[in-house]
């Protein structure tokens, strides 16, 4: 997702669908995890806001399959490099053993990904009202309203009851993020005119496009892309009208993640 460091704001854009889900996970995880701890009923409104999102794309795709897949991919691709000069073999024996587990948790996983809560007939109810604006008001579900105005106690031990069946896909998601956004060095680009292009090499499909700008810089970049190029527009952000694309020459930071 797109991040930020105390002198650097990161802008990420994912160039196929697994990548766009596993952005999509990460969020929401951290949206629940952020939300979590806080006593209040908007929170707590917030922390299954962001679960049921995540009912919805585990509805959507075979997740879990998907995930053992690309974890599978991914070992597969880092053994076959062990033995290349300069390679800490000790440390890639690490990642190797932690995507074996993740693998096998994932596996363990009784039916589809996010069933429990799917079929919580408490939670359905709610889901069943989210496409609606305002759809979850007091009157419109009364058993969330009582379940909101319960001990904070109560309502935290629910919630992290409810992500606890996700942990195996919380600690995937996050080890494969970290593997591809780590994959590449960052190079240091320039934008002519606010505008970058670069083509993607067939034989290293590029699977993440990570733009880093220094903070002081008021623009964001806006990316584009699929499997044969990507673009980089750097944009002036207004408070009325449409942004629009800077004059300047901006010097960045790129990460093309191809892992």
């Amino acid at each position: 997702m797109a991040s930020a460091t105390p002198d650097k704001i990161t802008f990420e854009h994912p160039l196929n669908e697994k990548m766009r889900t596993l952005l999509r996970l990460e969020h929401l995880f951290r949206q629940v995890n952020h939300y979590l701890p806080n006593a209040d009923t908007w929170s707590s409104r917030s922390a299954i806001d962001a679960l049921l999102d995540m009912v919805n794309i585990f509805s959507r795709a075979d997740i879990k399959a998907d995930l053992i897949k690309e974890l599978d991919r991914q070992r597969e691709k880092l053994a076959g490099i062990r033995r290349n000069p300069g390679v800490d073999a000790e440390r890639l024996d690490i990642i190797l053993e932690e995507l074996a587990k993740a693998t096998d948790r994932i596996f363990s996983i009784d039916g589809q990904i996010g069933h429990v809560m799917r079929t919580n007939e408490f939670l359905k109810s709610i889901l069943q009202r989210s496409s609606i604006p305002g759809g979850s008001c007091a009157f419109d579900l009364p058993h969330y309203h009582f379940w909101l105005e319960q001990p904070i106690e109560f309502r935290q031990a629910e919630t992290k009851a409810w992500l606890h069946t996700l942990q195996p896909v919380e600690s995937a998601v996050e080890l494969l993020l970290s593997l591809i956004r780590n994959s590449t060095s960052p190079t240091d680009e320039l934008a002519s005119g606010g505008f970058f292009q670069c083509n993607i090499d067939p034989q290293a499909p590029a699977q993440l496009v990570r733009v880093s700008l220094p903070r002081e810089i008021q623009l964001f970049a806006e990316i584009s892309g699929g499997k044969h190029r990507f673009t980089v527009r750097f944009l002036e952000p207004t408070e009325v009208d449409r942004p629009t694309q800077t004059r300047v020459d901006v010097p960045f930071s790129l990460n093309t993640c191809i892992l």
